[in-house]
């Protein structure tokens, strides 16, 4: 029985077209910029989101860092959501390392901050408070798009303010695909842009950080210290390129694939589904059977994550008949 394998769309394996193109990439030593595939990926993600320059780096983990510690210095604070990458989900790296301090905020339901908070939570200049320096946003945010109008409102504010503002696109053009826009429409509100390859899009490794010549000339320092400088990484860079010319117009199937399976779940008894806006889809489970769901499911050969509230995510290696089977399995056990 095959595995339909819903944890993350970081599980997808390099199709054999993309394989192909890694095995063929042209490499160099990229820390001294000679890879020129790291080179051509770099050029082309920059401007596919409007930005002077980028810099490919193992993690989004590591990009998002290092665009902290681009944006801030020591005794700085950015300011963050509850539920953000950045803030809850990244091992506490910009405080540990970077000695910059989160000022979580609450989100709304539709996933963003409040502009009153985010005034509210701006320390005047004063030596009793950290030094407010930046905003961190992230989209999408747990499956959910930021709309447009709220990014261009938010970053607005920041700007007012004398921040700066950074974006953890992690699944940017997941976003993009929901909100019907080119990514560069998203990006050109945010000074820096975090965005990864091996989600959605598929590719094994790698993330970029994009903004200005300046930022990415100290990002690149950031990277080397941090241990983020590789050699001939085209190999990896192959694999990005190959998924922004293949993997890209396709994410609109896995929105819909994760629409058909909230369908499908719809009006199973103690199951609440919530509507996913792209391939990411939450259920929440009452009952006892909400601790045995999980196991019965990968006895059924479908995996998930989550407890009480389930975590389903869509992506390249996933079909149809896969969802209608994590659909049939779920179904099978709470209505048996």
């Amino acid at each position: 029985m095959n595995t339909v394998d819903l944890r993350s769309d970081t599980v997808t394996k390099p199709t054999p077209s993309m394989r192909d193109a890694m095995a063929r990439a042209e490499v160099g030593d990229d820390v001294f910029a000679d890879d020129p595939t790291v080179n051509a990926l770099q050029e082309r993600i920059a401007a596919m989101l409007g930005k002077e320059a980028a810099l490919f780096v193992p993690s989004g983990t590591q990009s998002n860092l290092i665009a902290m510690m681009s944006h801030c210095g020591r005794g700085d604070e950015y300011i963050v959501g509850q539920m953000a990458h950045t803030y809850r989900w990244e091992g506490g790296g910009a405080a540990v390392l970077g000695s910059v301090q989160p000022q979580p905020l609450e989100h709304q339901p539709d996933g963003t901050l409040a502009l009153a908070d985010i005034a509210a939570a701006i320390k005047p200049d004063d030596s009793h408070f950290a030094r407010t320096r930046l905003l961190c946003l992230e989209n999408t945010l747990g499956g959910k798009a930021l709309g447009m109008g709220y990014m261009a409102d938010a970053t607005a504010l920041a700007r007012k303010h004398g921040l700066a503002t950074h974006l953890d696109g992690a699944r940017l053009f997941n976003a993009a695909t929901a909100l019907g826009v080119p990514a560069k429409d998203i990006a050109q509100h945010f000074d820096s842009v975090s965005v990864c390859f091996s989600k959605g899009l598929g590719a094994p490794v790698g993330s970029a950080l994009c903004g200005s010549k300046a930022l990415i000339k100290s990002a690149h320092r950031w990277r080397k210290m941090l241990g983020g400088g590789m050699r001939q990484a085209g190999v990896l860079a192959a694999g990005a390129l190959h998924a922004l010319d293949h993997h890209v117009t396709r994410l609109a199937d896995d929105h819909a694939l994760a629409r058909r399976l909230a369908e499908g779940l719809q009006g199973i008894p103690g199951l609440r589904v919530e509507p996913p806006q792209t391939n990411i889809l939450f259920i929440e489970v009452e009952g006892e059977r909400a601790q045995t769901l999980l196991p019965y499911l990968k006895s059924r050969g479908i995996l998930a994550t989550g407890l009480y509230r389930l975590r389903f995510v869509t992506h390249l290696d996933v079909d149809a008949q896969g969802v209608d089977r994590a659909i049939a399995a779920v179904r099978e056990h709470l209505t048996a």
